[in-house]
């Protein structure tokens, strides 16, 4: 039985989202990935699921559909482009369509997350693999509401504190390449704030960040902390030989999803049962 076929028996359940299903879901995302060549439909249905979207009201999305675009939203329809330049067609008639105006407008009128840096690339997923309209906006919607909040406030609380969690976590999974960097003058907020800022949506290919949202999305936005430290790891001898890794830093290697995850997920083992709570609650809870 093919994976996709697996995926969508458990999809055409009644209750696609109970607790069972929900780890079924999970378990298939970590060791096969989602079939998305098999079956387009599959990664939309899923991340409804995993999100907890059910409710798709057009009368909410309509008014603010109403309001017209706001300032930012050229800001964030042409930072999109830039960030996806690959896929810019297909994101080309998802903008033209009025994707990014009830985005935008829910963005510039909602408290206490606002419009910030990095917002722009963290809608480029939905805005690629939603279907519709109304799919697009209430998946990212619940995402960054519950999910992320922190990263969307004006501080970008939860972006820092992801920043010195990955200087923590480094420190214990790789001392001597922690060390290693800290000897160059180089922590975590000098060269990993736009993977952090981003979850690792600032690193091309888009399948790749596709495929890495999949596994963010069914075991959590903490992740992404170690999927960045997993990617440190995979350049760990260049970095260790060269005498001004910040020149390496400075652009990561295109990413590559499935060896990300399989690191990222042995470090959880490493790590101390007290920062992994830590690392759990940095995206939303204060």
């Amino acid at each position: 039985m093919s994976a996709a076929h697996s995926l969508n028996r458990i999809l055409s359940k009644p209750k696609a989202d109970d607790g069972a299903n929900i780890r079924k879901l999970r378990r298939m995302i970590l060791v096969e990935g989602i079939p998305s060549n098999e079956d387009p439909t599959l990664r939309p249905r899923i991340w409804k699921i995993l999100l907890r979207v059910a409710d798709l009201s057009a009368d909410s999305y309509l008014h603010y559909v109403s309001k017209g675009p706001c300032e930012v939203r050229e800001k964030i329809r042409n930072d999109t482009f830039r960030q996806n330049s690959g896929n810019r067609p297909r994101l080309q008639r998802a903008c033209s369509r009025g994707y990014a105006d009830p985005f935008t407008r829910r963005l510039c009128l909602a408290k206490p997350w606002q419009v910030t840096p990095g917002m722009n690339v963290l809608a480029a997923p939905f805005l690629y693999t939603m279907p519709s309209e109304l799919e697009a906006f209430f998946c990212f919607s619940k995402f960054i509401e519950e999910s992320c909040p922190l990263y969307v406030v004006p501080t970008l609380e939860g972006v820092h504190r992801g920043l010195k969690l990955l200087d923590k976590c480094l420190k214990i999974v790789d001392p001597e390449l922690f060390s290693h960097l800290r000897s160059k003058n180089l922590s975590a907020e000098i060269y990993a704030f736009p993977s952090i800022l981003t979850l690792c949506a600032c690193t091309p290919p888009l399948d790749q960040v596709l495929q890495l949202w999949d596994f963010l999305l069914a075991f959590g936005v903490h992740l992404n902390v170690l999927c960045v430290i997993a990617q440190l790891l995979l350049m760990r001898d260049e970095l260790m030989s060269s005498l001004s890794p910040m020149r390496l830093l400075r652009t990561f290697p295109p990413l590559e999803a499935m060896p990300v995850i399989g690191i990222a997920v042995t470090l959880v083992r490493d790590l101390p049962p007290e920062l992994y709570d830590e690392l759990v609650k940095h995206p939303f809870l204060l």
